[in-house]
């Protein structure tokens, strides 16, 4: 082990990894509903049924994919490798959400959207665990690795925003009249970026951290996961952080026509959120600079959590809900990116403790929590808006009704981010801890 500093190059080239992911994902979140309802035609009780199946079974098997990717051995490392064998599947998988043959009938072109839908899950899941396992074996210095999730972040919320906005105009430019040829090529395109993107992070990083092999069996593994306490703790976070983002973004729409009254100001609410995760992501390395880091998440936690909640009783003015939805999203964006240090400072705590190093099992179970967490934020605006009263398209909604959809895009959100701040209390892998951890690491490698 060493802890030789990362250059630049290294760096961006590791985020480039996630801005792959994101060009990706990004539009099969945002854009892949509507084109299978308005464009291919499916019944809409059919994709979200299909949607919920498919990504309950990617949450189960993501621990299995850590423990192959743990169980890795080349040349280039334990995780690299990855990066290289499944880019071009993973851009494959991309495209073909978007290539539903129109020749087929309805029964055709829903077995074609359930396959496509699940082999681009699973090829997702594949390709990001062992990136999301590389971050904590590129470097064990504390600095580098916020840098990293900081080049990380800011790329992964660039490679998102840009797909995302230029998706709609170059299906319509590449397509014209025939939208299924221009969702097609659009895709064809963003996903042809995203190989050459993960080769590029395949190329440009190192694993300098090598692990001992293990024998251990799946179950045995996960049981001493479970052993590990701050493993718990960063679950618990990662929870109250997903439900943050999921509750307020899936809150957004309905706040915006309904509370404000106008729809059209979903994209200025949009880019100031988009435009806030990119500058949280630079803030979380400044704020470190000469802090420490769990102290510094757990002031950006309280405080987007105080703002949040404000928000409530915050006048209802666009001209004020804009700007404080940046710093919201800047102190949340913040929060996020510490919090994926603080996943492989949970690696390094198990080894420590435990004698063996288990990254790809470590960050495939928090994948699994994080998905889960965005299941069960989903299904809570979508009960809530249901207890409430709410009527789709009405012209005015309910007192009830619109006093949720309110509380669901400032309160909840709010709550949950106190939630992470409290339970700091108990994550005990702070920047002096993880630098004893390190050095008896070091110590105990010369002893042998």
């Amino acid at each position: 082990m060493t802890t030789t500093k990362v250059t630049r190059k290294e760096k961006i080239s590791y985020g480039l990894g996630d801005m792959a992911s994101h060009i990706g994902l990004d539009n099969v979140i945002i854009f892949l509903t509507f084109y299978y309802t308005d464009v291919v035609g499916l019944p809409a009780a059919f994709v979200g049924t299909m949607f919920l199946l498919a990504r309950t079974a990617d949450a189960i098997i993501d621990p299995a994919m850590g423990y192959m990717a743990d169980r890795t051995r080349s040349r280039w490392g334990k995780f690299r490798p990855w990066m290289l064998w499944l880019a071009l599947p993973f851009g494959a998988s991309c495209l073909l959400t978007y290539a539903v043959p129109e020749s087929l009938d309805m029964t055709g072109k829903m077995i074609f959207a359930s396959v496509s839908y699940t082999f681009m899950m699973l090829m997702y899941t594949a390709i990001n665990i062992p990136y999301c396992s590389m971050g904590a074996v590129i470097t064990p210095d504390n600095d580098e690795r916020i840098a990293l999730q900081s080049w990380r972040f800011f790329l992964a919320t660039l490679g998102g925003a840009l797909s995302t906005f230029f998706m709609m105009p170059l299906a319509e430019y590449l397509g014209g009249a025939d939208k299924l040829a221009g969702y097609r090529w659009a895709m064809a395109i963003m996903a042809g970026v995203a190989v050459i993107m993960f080769w590029v992070c395949f190329a440009n990083t190192r694993e300098r951290i090598k692990a001992p092999a293990t024998h251990n069996n799946y179950l045995s593994e996960l049981r001493d996961l479970l052993r590990n306490d701050q493993w718990r703790v960063v679950a618990v976070l990662v929870l109250t952080n997903i439900g943050f983002g999921v509750i307020r973004l899936g809150a957004m729409m309905y706040f915006v026509t309904y509370y404000l009254g106008n729809a059209a100001y979903f994209m200025w609410m949009l880019a100031a959120h988009i435009l806030g995760k990119a500058a949280g992501s630079v803030l979380a390395k400044r704020l470190t600079r000469n802090a420490n880091k769990v102290r510094m998440f757990g002031y950006c936690s309280v405080l987007a959590g105080v703002l949040s909640i404000g928000l409530f009783f915050a006048p209802k003015s666009v001209i004020l809900l804009v700007p404080m939805t940046f710093i919201v999203s800047t102190l949340y964006q913040a929060t996020t990116t510490l919090m994926w240090v603080m996943m492989a400072d949970v690696a390094d705590y198990g080894e420590w403790r435990q004698g063996k190093r288990m990254d790809g099992i470590i960050f495939s179970t928090f994948l699994a929590v994080l998905k889960l967490g965005m299941a069960l934020s989903g299904a809570i605006v979508g009960w809530t808006l249901g207890f409430s009263g709410y009527v789709a398209n009405a012209p005015e909604q309910a007192p009830l009704a619109m006093y949720c959809i309110v509380a669901l895009f400032t309160v909840v959100p709010g709550l949950l981010s106190l939630a992470a701040f409290v339970t700091l209390r108990w994550y005990r892998l702070d920047d002096h801890t993880m630098q004893e951890i390190n050095l008896s690491k070091v110590q105990s490698i010369v002893k042998g």
